[in-house]
């Protein structure tokens, strides 16, 4: 079995479990900004800690970071935290399965962006599995008990928040892998490293400064729920490597094709744990993109 296999499930794992403690957070005391930011604020330090004690302990240096890869890593940072941010805002909107489903649409988004950005190609496959996704995103866009016309619910906050998620974390998941990419023939371990150390702190510099200017009290709510904060930090920067290694290792699309298994992840959270309702549109248009997905890694 080839790593970037493994390492992709763990991903998928711990960004359900992270995405959990998100949903909680802003469920209580922290706006969608907050709860991202909590995300950055508790794995940065960690993130640092760790390309500092891998320096000391290989006695590899740094590598030559280009103009490229910061391009690639302020645009990968940038993006990630603005789809987080929608992310967060659409739990308040929908159930949990249903806001994890929304945005999973960034498998099929990274196909196109990875084409558009790295050249990677999609084959004939793909855009089967694109139809396909469109139609499972027609089904989940309409908000239970709605009427009318199906393209109209597509425009309602629900589905732009889900969508445009999709987009930012197709040029983000791109992003990251060029970034990598830029570091040269190193261990791929190493590369992940050195670009997760260096995006996480780019973020939680950039969030906490718009924060501090624009609202401060968000930053006090942050610290305030640090006990739960903390655990949002642990599982994001274990799930950030694995994204960040399998990246390394593998083309974006396929890697997010493969993370897809987050949706049945998300839907025994939503049972379980948050004990929410699924509609059976809702199941339909999950079961409905799942398919796509299955389609899209047969094609690649």
């Amino acid at each position: 079995m080839s790593l970037w296999i493994p390492v992709t499930l763990a991903a998928a794992s711990f960004q359900t479990v992270r995405f959990m403690l998100q949903k909680s957070l802003s469920n209580v005391k922290l706006s969608a900004a907050g709860a991202t930011f909590a995300r950055f604020a508790y794995s940065m330090p960690l993130a640092v800690l760790g390309l500092a004690v891998a320096l000391m302990l290989t006695g590899y240096g740094l590598p030559h970071l280009t103009a490229k890869f910061w391009l690639f890593a302020v645009i990968g940072g940038t993006t990630q935290i603005l789809a987080t941010i929608c992310v967060v805002a659409l739990f308040k909107q929908r159930n949990f399965a249903v806001g994890i489903t929304f945005k999973k649409t960034e498998v099929i988004q990274t196909a196109i962006v990875g084409f558009l950005v790295l050249g990677d190609q999609v084959s004939a496959g793909a855009f089967a599995a694109i139809i396909l996704g469109l139609t499972a995103v027609l089904l989940l866009s309409k908000n239970p008990g709605g009427d009318g016309v199906w393209w109209k619910h597509l425009t309602n906050r629900a589905s732009r928040l889900g969508l445009g998620s999709g987009v930012l974390f197709a040029f983000s998941s791109v992003s990251y892998r060029g970034a990598s990419l830029e570091l040269g023939d190193i261990d791929a371990w190493f590369r992940a490293l050195v670009t997760l150390a260096v995006v996480v702190s780019f973020q939680f510099l950039s969030m906490g400064l718009w924060l501090l200017w624009r609202d401060r009290a968000e930053l006090r709510a942050v610290w305030d729920t640090r006990r739960t904060g903390v655990f949002v930090g642990l599982t994001s920067l274990s799930g950030s490597f694995c994204w960040f290694l399998a990246f390394t290792l593998q083309n974006a699309a396929y890697v997010k094709a493969l993370g897809q298994v987050e949706l049945i992840l998300s839907l025994f959270a939503t049972l379980l744990f948050f004990r929410e309702t699924i509609t059976r549109r809702e199941i339909a248009g999950m079961t409905l993109l799942g398919a796509s997905i299955v389609v899209l890694v047969l094609s690649i």
